[in-house]
């Protein structure tokens, strides 16, 4: 692929990427009009302040303007990275997601990690024999099956509070990072496996693959050097995905485990009303999963030579 069309491919990704950013920002504005009831009377706790209180409070958060103009001060504050006032925390929301964002990038990229060397595993032991075919095809159903809560709390019981081996808050600690992980990684660990099974038995059938075996290579040597390249494209074309489905995933586990992060302040945040933070959360989101698929496409040119030679 020559520079100039992976420029213009670049360009059309990152105005793809503001478009999907301002969908997601404005269904955000959209569903903060649509909440049943005053917004103002829902960020104040479902009661009924009095007359001045409630046109106060709608003057300080702009609810007195028109919803035209709210939603042209909104995208203005955006543009330049202001994400609004958390109601709840009477923090900048952006700092509250800022302090919070590292011990969920930990969770993640380690969610990930776990995920990606179990499915190698399982896929390259259950790929060419019966027996261990079906054991693997056995384990991916049940890890992608078993409910991601019920996966958290028979872990914590069983590893926390019976054995004692891990604590039973996760608090900052490389312990404390581990059940979470085990958590979040399961599921993907079996759609992973899957995936990439299935792209080892396709290319160990391809002429390339006979010609190696002709040569006199070894059947690792084959798997790891010809086979694997080919094998984890669609691994990670699923890779885009996976960011959405660690970060909401990262809810579920980071409240079961008290663990500090993004999602605990998500769930904390809806429970509380605070409207502002979620969809300060939910734009920040969008951005980060819009980024990770613009360098997931990349990466899966790096990874696939005939993409470079060809324009998108």
């Amino acid at each position: 692929m020559t520079r100039l069309p992976l420029l213009r491919w670049l360009v059309r990704r990152l105005c793809t990427g503001v478009l999907v950013v301002w969908g997601a920002a404005t269904v955000a504005f959209t569903a903060l009009h649509m909440v049943p009831g005053d917004p103002v009377v829902v960020m104040l706790g479902g009661s009924t302040p009095s007359a001045e209180i409630l046109a106060q409070t709608r003057r300080e958060l702009g609810y007195d303007r028109p919803v035209a103009v709210q939603y042209a001060d909104y995208l203005g504050h955006l543009a330049r990275g202001d994400l609004g006032q958390s109601f709840q925390l009477h923090q900048r929301v952006g700092e509250v997601i800022g302090s919070q964002l590292w011990p969920t990038v930990q969770l993640t990229v380690a969610g990930f990690t776990l995920a990606l060397a179990g499915a190698l595993v399982l896929a390259f032991a259950g790929t060419g024999h019966p027996v261990p075919r079906r054991i693997s095809a056995g384990l991916e159903l049940l890890m992608i099956s078993a409910p991601g809560f019920w996966v958290g709390v028979l872990l914590l019981s069983v590893f926390s509070f019976r054995l004692g081996l891990f604590p039973v808050v996760s608090g900052t600690s490389p312990a404390g990072l581990v059940l979470p992980a085990v958590t979040l990684s399961l599921g993907l660990m079996g759609t992973f496996a899957q995936v990439m099974r299935e792209g080892l038995d396709q290319v160990l059938t391809e002429p390339f693959v006979l010609s190696s075996r002709a040569r006199g290579s070894t059947e690792t040597t084959v798997r790891l050097r010809h086979a694997l390249r080919h094998a984890l494209l669609p691994v990670i074309t699923l890779s885009g995905w996976v960011v959405g489905a660690l970060l909401g995933g990262s809810v579920l586990v980071e409240t079961i485990f008290s663990r500090q992060g993004i999602g605990r302040v998500m769930a904390s945040a809806i429970s509380g009303r605070d409207l502002p933070l979620v969809t300060g959360i939910a734009v920040v989101s969008a951005v980060v999963f819009t980024v990770v698929n613009i360098a997931v496409d990349l990466l899966y040119r790096v990874v696939d030579p005939r993409l470079r030679e060809t324009a998108p």
